[in-house]
C-alpha cells in the first residue's frame, strides 16, 4: 500500500517592487572631512560649560601698565608713587615738583633752544658745576632735558679740539614748561637740537643775551622776552607774501622797505637785516613828557643782538655793523674777524667780547 505524504511547497522569493529611486553615491573624501568637522563642532558645543559672568579681559599691554614694577620714589616727584615712567608722559599730568633752579634751567634752555651748560652754571648756580650736573641728571631721568657734547672750531692756535656740553628741552619738557606758569607772556618756547653745524654759534646767543640783559635791567627794563632769528624771519616773510599777493606789480624793494619799517628792522643794501635774537622788554615811561599819562606808566622797547663768528664774510660783517645791532664775538673768533676788517677800526670798537 502506498501512502502519499504531502511535502511543503518551496516558497517563492518575493522581490520588492521596483521604484525609480536613484542610486546613492558614496561620499567623497572632501565631503567626509567636512562632515567630521561639523560633528566635532557640534560635540564641542554640547560639552561646553555655560558661560560665566566674568569681566572682560583687557589687552596684554594694558595689563602690563596696570601692574608696574616696584620702584624707589624720588621725594621731589609729586603724584602717585606707583606710577611707572610710561605714566609720567606727559610729565605735567602728575604734578611734578621741580626746584627753583631746575625751573630756571628749563626756562632759559627753552627760550634759546640750545645753551651751554657751563653758562647755566655761571648764571644760575653761581659757578657750581657739580650742583648743575646733579639737577641735569634728574631732569634727563624725567625725560625733560637732553644734553650732548659738540666740537668747537679750531682757531689755528690749538692742536687739541675743545668740546663743550649743550642742553635743549625735549618735547615733553616743552609741554611741561608751557603749562608750568613759568613762561612770560609773549615768549615762545623751543625744543630739540637743530642745525648741528650752527650749534656752536647758536649756543653763544644766551651768553650775549645775559650781557645785554644785565645792562637793560640796570636801566630799569623788566619782563624780558626773547625772539630768535627764525621767528623774526617767519613774521617778515608772511608780511612780504601778503604785500605781494595784494599788489603783484609792486616793486620788491618797496615791499621789503615797508616790512622792515613795520618790524623795526634795518634795511641795508636792498635787504632786511635780521639779528640772531631780539630782546623785548618793558621800560618806565617818562610821565612828565607824556601828554596822556593815564595810558600807563610803562612802554615797550627792544634791543637786537648778533653773535659774529670767523665764518662771516667781510661784506656780511659790514652789513651787521651798519645795521646797528649790538655785536658780540668770542675770543677765539675775534682774531679772524680782526683780520677781515682790519681797516674798519670803528667796526672793531662796536664788537663786544663774549
Amino acid at each position: 500500500m502506498r501512502i502519499d505524504i504531502p511535502h511543503d511547497q518551496p516558497r517563492r522569493r518575493e522581490t520588492p517592487p521596483q521604484t525609480n529611486v536613484p542610486r546613492t553615491q558614496e561620499p567623497t573624501s572632501v565631503q567626509r572631512h567636512l562632515q567630521s568637522l561639523k560633528e566635532h563642532a557640534t560635540q564641542g558645543r554640547a560639552n561646553q560649560a555655560p558661560p560665566r559672568s566674568a569681566p572682560s579681559r583687557r589687552p596684554e599691554r594694558d595689563r602690563e601698565v596696570s601692574t608696574p614694577p616696584r620702584r624707589v620714589r624720588d621725594p621731589r616727584e609729586g603724584g602717585d608713587p606707583r606710577r611707572t615712567r610710561r605714566d609720567r608722559i606727559p610729565s605735567q599730568t602728575i604734578g611734578m615738583q621741580l626746584r627753583p633752579e631746575e625751573r630756571k634751567v628749563m626756562l632759559e634752555v627753552g627760550r634759546f633752544r640750545v645753551v651751554r651748560t657751563r653758562d647755566l652754571a655761571d648764571t644760575i648756580y653761581e659757578g657750581k658745576q657739580r650742583k648743575l650736573d646733579e639737577d641735569l641728571r634728574y631732569l634727563k631721568s624725567k625725560g625733560l632735558i637732553e644734553t650732548r657734547h659738540i666740537n668747537l672750531r679750531r682757531d689755528g692756535t690749538r692742536r687739541q679740539i675743545d668740546r663743550v656740553e649743550v642742553a635743549t628741552l625735549t618735547r615733553d619738557g616743552r609741554a611741561w614748561l608751557t603749562k608750568s606758569g613759568e613762561v612770560p607772556g609773549g615768549q615762545t618756547v623751543y625744543y630739540g637740537f637743530v642745525k648741528p653745524r650752527e650749534m656752536e654759534h647758536d649756543s653763544l646767543i644766551y651768553r650775549a643775551y645775559r650781557d645785554a640783559a644785565q645792562r637793560i635791567e640796570r636801566d630799569g627794563g623788566s619782563n624780558l622776552r626773547v625772539k630768535l632769528d627764525f621767528e623774526i624771519k617767519a613774521d617778515v616773510q608772511k608780511d612780504i607774501y601778503r604785500a605781494r599777493k595784494a599788489d603783484p606789480k609792486r616793486e620788491m624793494a618797496d615791499i621789503k622797505r615797508e616790512v622792515a619799517a613795520k618790524h623795526s628792522l634795518p634795511f641795508v643794501d636792498g635787504g632786511i637785516q635780521i639779528p640772531d635774537a631780539r630782546i623785548e622788554f618793558d621800560r618806565k615811561h617818562d610821565e612828565a613828557q607824556s601828554q596822556e599819562p593815564d595810558q600807563g606808566s610803562r612802554t615797550g622797547g627792544h634791543e637786537d643782538i648778533e653773535v659774529l663768528t670767523a665764518a662771516y664774510r667781510r661784506g656780511h660783517l659790514r652789513a651787521k655793523a651798519q645795521a646797528g645791532f649790538r655785536n658780540y664775538a668770542s675770543g677765539s673768533d675775534r682774531s679772524s674777524i680782526t683780520a677781515k676788517i682790519e681797516d674798519e677800526h670803528q667796526m672793531m670798537r662796536d664788537i663786544f667780547d663774549l
